[in-house]
């Protein structure tokens, strides 16, 4: 790395036009190049679970990992630190430099849109997770990117929202996972669009204190994308780097600031200087060095460890003697539900890839019983929500033949502008030769199924879908949002219904006019008919009472669990209860796997006879839970966040502003502080997973003092008393009861897995940071560590703990 004497040289060789030039993004995804510091520039790409890359093709495929809530669910830092370093072993193939990852905001309401995107309720997890990722991004030379600072944890309102919360909250909760993943390296930080506390964080003075002045950050902030909508406010703040560009409140606006006085040149000067340093950083500054020459993984490799990390993940939620499944004694399988031959592999918006590929709970099972067992699917009711984008099982080009559509471009006049073959009708970013003016996809439908089909097309301005030469849609349809991820990753659907026969090869024309500031995607899509439900419940009961064992898949859609909007409710729908009923009053060896991001409404978990929680599994998810389900593998996961019975029972429900404020009332009390605090019992605590083997918790053992200020470490002393070996998750949380300052009534402080064979005792040795032990004193601005006793306690689960100990925290001197 340069050092200052060298960068100061570099930025006197800048004009103001040029500094300034520099701090916008030369593109959507791209920095500026300036050759006259041999300044060359460097990309930037979503990727917290696989890295797309610069551009929404579905040609340039990704790995796709579980969603960042089945790696919290791992409790697992190095898989996580390896998984990390994939992501940048794809981000060099992809030839990005600096990967828009990890999300570290919280699970504050369980109805957070994009719970999938982010890790866990608990600051603490969060920290230790995210800064696992952070270490093997960058292991590889590949920067991470922390996001979104801070308390950037709803979607309603999300580029406007102004966040009220307690500066003890704010230090101890929201911005602690931040502080870890600086302790770790991070390189780069992203400023959220919300406001705290009445300043937009893009503007926030929390860019310089404590992200600089206190945790000694050195790296570069970026703004999310068109977050920043002042020039002065947030040039004079910690923000280095405005994204997307080239257009945007700097530039022009900027250099004009600084000539009138309202921009001192030093704060751009110092906005330069980490930007310079990151370039060094990267390798992206002076001559051009040797190309890397560190070796790709295998493909075989990569697919092993992704799947490794599904199955890891993966929360053995309940279990009554059914798993794990012996393939040996099975005859015949039901595989039952819509979600069973269409897993849902990842959440919606900016974050989505297009995988390699896909492994379903069906593809897993039937392979895994090929030449053993007859696999049975009944798809049961279906799902509701938009259609889902043609592809190729649906439709062919019409003048090749070939499966997927056409794709064409037309300028005012009708006239082809540009065509091409294309595998999917998801086209966020169709090419657009000069005098584009219109947008087309042609597909030859191939309906599988009679009957009244859905068939829709998403984007904004003037639209139409014809059928056969039969317009079936026309319309203009105003762009009614600011926000970048509904504008140009999930615009909204309009649908139609139209009669379509089985064998049949009707031709869909969808045209897209494109306008000013409406972006361009286009997604044309179609669902077949809705099968009756009564109809599909009671084949999804046949094929269960006829079959040794059911496996039942159901989950949230898009619609659901999407950037962009937070949910209303926690229910998986009438239909999708009705199926899990049904099958296990036909069969009680019923296994029902959860396709989801975040926490649902499970009203029928006590009727199955096994419960496993898959999030969104990533490519291999198929696979690892074939794994888990015929024991090849332990369901190693741990719930990160705590799950309601019913919505109306979680203590902290708020998402929608009231006069542009987001307040939290609840202060430090959320997660499972809040649920302890009220007094309620959810479904399923922070922490609580079960193996395929059960543990006998015998011993803690630790200091009977502490110094202020200094770690400590417990031993946990478990055995093994189950018939098979195993890994337990030891947690260890505090308490202060009769304390003068308020404390959750006890929250996580640190854990440790441990393997072992059936009978054995094991050890766990968990560190206790001195961090958690700590306080902000708002009246002193300051961190405090009271003195008194500490009361400490292993266990499960956060709401199973079995042992505990007294610790004393003496004064400080």
């Amino acid at each position: 790395m340069r050092d200052e004497d060298e960068l100061d040289r570099l930025i006197d060789k800048l004009t103001p036009e040029a500094k300034v030039r520099l701090l916008t993004g030369a593109d959507t995804w791209a920095t500026a190049a300036e050759p006259a510091v041999e300044l060359r520039p460097w990309v930037m790409s979503d990727g917290p679970a696989g890295v797309r890359g610069p551009s929404w093709d579905e040609r340039h495929t990704a790995v796709l990992l579980p969603s960042a809530t089945a790696l919290a669910a791992t409790w697992d830092e190095p898989l996580v630190e390896r998984l990390g370093s994939l992501l940048a072993l794809e981000a060099r193939r992809k030839g990005v430099h600096v990967v828009l990852a990890p999300n570290l905001n919280l699970h504050r309401s369980p109805l957070g849109g994009r719970h999938f995107e982010c890790f866990s309720e608990d600051p603490e997890l969060t920290g230790r997770i995210g800064a696992a990722l952070v270490r093997g991004i960058q292991a590889q030379g590949v920067a991470a990117a922390a996001k979104h600072y801070v308390a950037n944890d709803s979607e309603t309102d999300r580029l406007t929202v102004d966040v009220r919360v307690g500066e003890r909250a704010l230090r101890e909760v929201y911005l602690a996972p931040f502080e870890a993943a600086v302790a770790a390296g991070v390189r780069v930080v992203m400023a959220g669009y919300n406001a705290v506390n009445g300043t937009t964080t893009t503007a926030s003075s929390l860019l310089s204190t404590p992200l600089r002045t206190e945790w000694g950050f050195d790296g570069l902030v970026v703004s999310d994308w068109g977050a920043v909508r002042t020039t002065c406010e947030t040039a004079r703040a910690g923000l280095d780097l405005v994204m997307p560009g080239p257009e945007g409140a700097w530039g022009e606006a900027l250099l004009r600031a600084m000539e009138r006085g309202e921009v001192a040149p030093h704060l751009v000067d110092a906005k330069v200087r980490h930007l310079l340093q990151q370039a060094d950083w990267l390798g992206a500054l002076g001559p051009v060095g040797r190309p890397s020459n560190r070796p790709r993984p295998r493909p075989a490799a990569v697919r092993a460890l992704v799947r490794r990390a599904a199955a890891a993940g993966t929360v053995l939620l309940a279990n009554r003697d059914v798993l794990p499944l012996d393939a040996e004694r099975l005859a015949t399988v039901a595989v039952i539900g819509a979600h069973a031959a269409r897993t849902r592999t990842q959440g919606g918006g900016s974050a989505g890839v297009f995988p390699q590929a896909e492994a379903s709970v069906l593809d897993g099972v039937r392979a895994r019983l090929r030449g053993r067992a007859k696999v049975v699917h009944v798809p049961g009711p279906g799902l509701g929500g938009p259609p889902p984008a043609l592809d190729e099982a649906l439709s062919t080009d019409p003048d090749s033949g070939v499966p997927g559509v056409l794709l064409r471009v037309l300028d005012a006049d009708g006239i082809e502008l540009h065509a091409e073959h294309r595998s999917t009708a998801r086209q966020l970013e169709p090419p657009l030769p000069d005098g584009a003016h219109t947008v087309e996809i042609r597909a030859q439908l191939r309906p599988r199924a009679s009957g009244v089909w859905t068939l829709g097309i998403a984007g904004f301005g003037r639209m139409s879908l014809r059928l056969d030469g039969r317009e079936l849609l026309a319309g203009d349809f105003p762009r009614e949002t600011d926000d970048p991820a509904l504008v140009h990753v999930t615009p909204p659907v309009h649908t139609v219904t139209a009669e379509l026969t089985a064998g049949t090869l009707p031709v869909l024309v969808a045209r897209r006019e494109l306008a000013p500031d409406t972006g361009r995607a286009v997604v044309v899509s179609a669902a077949p008919p809705v099968p009756d439900t009564a109809a599909a419940l009671g084949a999804a009961t046949r094929a269960a009472g006829a079959s040794d064992v059911a496996i039942v898949v159901v989950g949230t859609t898009e619609d659901d669990e999407c950037e962009g909007r937070d949910r209303v409710h926690l229910r998986l729908g009438a239909d999708q209860d009705a199926l899990v009923r049904a099958v296990a009053a036909a069969n009680p060896r019923t296994v029902v796997i959860v396709n989801s991001g975040g926490p649902v409404e499970l009203p029928w978990r006590d009727e199955a006879g096994a419960l496993l929680l898959s999030w969104f599994p990533g490519q291999e998810g198929g696979a690892a839970l074939a794994d888990v389900l015929f024991g090849r593998r332990e369901p190693g996961g741990r719930l990160p966040t705590t799950w309601p019975a019913a919505l109306a029972d979680a203590p902290v429900t708020s998402t929608v502003p009231s006069g542009g404020r987001l307040v939290y009332t609840e202060g430090l009390h959320i997660g499972h502080r809040g649920w302890l605090r009220a007094g309620r019992e959810p479904a399923y605590w922070f922490g609580h997973g079960l193996g395929f083997t059960t543990w006998e918790y015998e011993d803690l053992t630790g200091p009977a003092q502490v110094a202020a200020g200094e770690s400590f470490t417990v031993r946990v002393r478990v055995r093994n008393t189950g018939d098979r070996a195993g890994r337990e998750v030891v947690q260890v949380y505090l308490a202060r009861p009769g304390s003068s300052v308020e404390y959750p009534e006890r929250w996580f402080a640190g854990y440790a897995a441990v393997h072992a064979r059936a009978g054995q005792t094991v050890t766990a040795v968990v560190r206790v940071p001195a961090r958690v032990l700590r306080h902000w004193d708002e009246h002193a601005g300051g961190w405090r560590t009271e003195a008194g006793p500490c009361r400490v306690l292993a266990g499960r689960s956060a709401g199973d703990v079995r042992l505990n100990l007294e610790v004393e925290l003496p004064a400080a001197d």
